[in-house]
């Protein structure tokens, strides 16, 4: 299938299941009841081919559902009902790597929400940037104007933001299509073996809740690239320091990659870690590259380990591997 013309089009997905409560209901009537958006917005996302089943499009916005089915619909419909746009707030703390013309950088510290959500309304990323740089604000959606990417809560890191229509059109893309580079370090639990790979599987919502994910059969395609760089002993247990490249964005996807395989990020209870960490994990968008919008040339940032992970590798033995590059 080809896909949408529009770069803000495809972003994150979000599951549904169709109770049975809504047996016999019309497709484009249940996502409305679902997400809290119009039926006409229903009917333009279903007719744009953006409603999914699996990996197969539903075009028909009169279709009846059975109850039980699994939709994919863009997370973006919960917008419609967002209860208002982002407002400046210089209290915020924003760490600014690099900003131009088009593009800002901006080093996100953990426990930052980026954009406004459900139980998150104030205080976000986004307030920040708009307090500094005014003119994002009407840049792609209202609801994260000039967001192109996002990190979790407990991550901290690199992220791009747009401050003009053609940049943030340019650097959707290249989120959309993986072009963009975006390395993170990760300190997971145990020895993991081999000492680099490749990680697939189809990742959606959990059926358990709790905003976790989980792999799926009905979720959407993901890839996780790692190399193995160190060894250590900490607190008496192995842990494995590893450079992860991703070559999809799904939500928690390192996260969930990782548990799946029996090495959860450390810190990271909620996918079965067992560190006490606090609300942070040891998950850090360490280097970002992409093609500048402006300048058809690419661009690569860094960001050092933040102090509390630098403490954390302060902690352990290194048994194999080397850390030269984190200054270790």
């Amino acid at each position: 299938m080809t896909g949408p013309e529009n770069p803000e089009a495809e972003g994150e997905l979000l599951a549904l299941e169709i109770p049975a409560s809504l047996a016999g209901t019309r497709l484009d009537r249940a996502v409305s009841m679902l997400t809290g958006c119009s039926r006409a917005r229903a009917a333009a996302e279903i007719a744009a081919e953006r409603v999914r089943m699996g990996d197969q499009p539903l075009t028909s916005k009169s279709r009846l559902l059975r109850g039980g089915e699994v939709l994919e619909v863009p997370e973006s419909l919960l917008d419609e009902v967002a209860p208002q746009a982002p407002e400046p707030d210089p209290g915020v703390d924003l760490r600014v790597v690099h900003e131009d013309e088009s593009v800002i950088v901006v080093d996100k510290v953990p426990g930052q929400v980026v954009h406004p959500g459900v139980g998150n309304a104030t205080s976000t990323l986004v307030s920040g940037i708009l307090a500094r740089y005014p003119d994002v604000a009407g840049i792609g959606n209202p609801q994260r104007p000039g967001i192109v990417h996002r990190l979790d809560r407990p991550t901290s890191g690199l992220l791009a933001v747009a401050r003009t229509q053609e940049a943030y059109a340019a650097l959707s893309t290249q989120m959309r299509e993986h072009s963009a580079r975006r390395t993170y370090l990760a300190l997971v639990e145990g020895r993991i073996e081999p000492v680099k790979a490749e990680l697939e599987g189809a990742i959606a919502k959990s059926s358990k809740g709790f905003g976790a994910m989980e792999l799926s059969a009905q979720g959407r395609y993901a890839r996780t690239r790692y190399r193995r760089l160190a060894v250590l002993i900490l607190g008496g247990e192995e842990v494995s320091l590893l450079e992860v490249e991703l070559e999809t964005g799904r939500t928690h996807q390192i996260r969930v990659h990782l548990s799946a395989h029996g090495f959860p990020v450390y810190g990271d209870r909620l996918y079965g870690g067992r560190a006490e960490f606090g609300d942070r994990i040891f998950l850090h968008a360490w280097r970002l590259a992409f093609v500048h919008p402006a300048t058809g040339e690419e661009v690569e940032f860094a960001a050092p380990l933040p102090a509390d992970l630098d403490a954390v590798l302060g902690r352990a033995e290194l048994l194999e591997g080397s850390m030269v590059a984190l200054g270790h």
